[in-house]
């Protein structure tokens, strides 16, 4: 079998692997950090790796737009950058799919993980950010604009500031940056969700005082936020599965109990809520199965 090439770069991050398999798994992979010509790093990375791979998948930050790349400016020199284009001439006739890194994991799911088998369902991701993909017929939608499942752009206060005015409002209260910065604020010291969440889930019998407990208080505000915006978004897809990965799952504990008691009280048909198979490397195991799907759709045997 020939070997399918994986790239991901993500808004600190570009990771590469190649695969000789249908499965979940790298033959190689390297890492490297983004800054300036991340695009031509990961480029030639990819090809010390393969020169001449079966075929492409390609994920990254932000969502492609009439050839260009939007809604990804923490990557220098990424916003507004050609990158089908770039990629064409790169590979020329190899098979190539491009999508942003949550909807890539969705497919990883989709092909490997806690999604497999599902028709209509939603892939939730909490990391750094927050995105979601929606899933129908066993495929992830992109919208019109390639944008499906942006839910970091949903309002929580009628008439906040929002998107036209340079702001994600759902994004900057649940996210993980949200959480690490307004806990950092709180605390006054630095911070991340990681010690908030498990601040946040400690026993009783360890009660928080002073401002631990008003971090305490800001995650519950923030699930409760996050759960009422991702109930909602079920009410309007009535998925099978609601699958949840990102960096904040090593609160799962905390995190999917209050989601799923959420979607009971608010969902007419509540989905089963389900961890994700894949965490980390969910965005480059999502551009390995994009890239299989590009070469079985090319008839390849990848």
């Amino acid at each position: 079998m020939s070997r399918v090439l994986g790239i991901d770069v993500g808004g600190t991050k570009v990771a590469i692997g190649v695969s000789g398999s249908d499965g979940p798994a790298f033959s190689e992979r390297v890492r490297l950090d983004t800054g300036g010509d991340t695009l031509a790093r990961a480029l030639a990375a990819a090809r010390a790796l393969d020169a001449a791979p079966s075929a492409v998948g390609f994920s990254t930050c932000g969502v492609i737009r009439d050839g260009v790349v939007r809604l990804a400016p923490n990557v220098p020199g990424w916003e507004g950058l050609e990158l089908p284009r770039l990629l064409r001439e790169e590979y020329g006739a190899v098979p190539v799919a491009i999508d942003n890194d949550v909807n890539a994991a969705a497919a990883a799911e989709l092909r490997w993980g806690a999604l497999r088998g599902v028709s209509t369902g939603v892939y939730l991701n909490l990391g750094t950010g927050l995105a979601a993909a929606p899933v129908v017929d066993g495929r992830v939608v992109p919208g019109a604009h390639g944008a499906a499942g942006e839910i970091g752009y949903l309002q929580v206060t009628p008439g906040e500031p929002a998107f036209a005015d340079g702001r994600v409002p759902l994004e900057e209260r649940v996210s993980g940056s949200a959480l690490a910065a307004r806990g950092t604020a709180l605390l006054g010291r630095t911070t991340t969700a990681a010690e908030l969440l498990h601040l946040s889930g400690r026993p009783v019998s360890a009660p928080a005082t002073g401002r631990q407990a008003r971090a305490v208080a800001l995650v519950d505000e923030a699930l409760r936020t996050l759960a009422m915006s991702v109930a909602n978004l079920c009410v309007v897809l009535d998925p099978e599965v609601l699958v949840v990965g990102g960096g904040m799952m090593g609160a799962a504990e905390l995190i999917l109990p209050r989601l799923a008691a959420e979607l009971r009280r608010a969902v007419p048909f509540p989905p089963e809520v389900r961890a994700a198979r894949f965490t980390d490397d969910a965005p480059l195991l999502g551009a390995l199965a994009l890239a299989h799907t590009a070469a079985h759709a090319a008839g390849l045997s990848a």
